[in-house]
């Protein structure tokens, strides 16, 4: 491999790792607002178990998510829940 084939695909590398943990960075500054907004709703008062399962619920398919309650829901009666 030619010296000027080496340093293209070093340069090639170089950029795909600044991408990745550029990325990166963006994700946890993500990460943190999220928690920020948690904290804010808990301080009003808010349920933020409650708020994440909803937030899970709303990213499900709506036939998928009425399947999953009607399957709880034989599932607790089962129980005698």
């Amino acid at each position: 491999m030619s010296d000027s084939a080496f340093e293209v695909a070093a340069d090639e590398l170089r950029s795909f790792i600044e991408r990745f943990e550029r990325l990166d960075a963006e994700k946890q500054d993500i990460a943190d607002q999220q928690k920020e907004v948690m904290a804010e709703a808990k301080g009003r008062g808010y349920d933020t178990k409650a708020l994440r399962k909803l937030i899970t619920m709303r990213k499900k398919d709506r036939n998928d998510l009425a399947e999953e309650e009607a399957i709880l829901e034989v599932y607790r009666a089962a129980l005698g829940m």
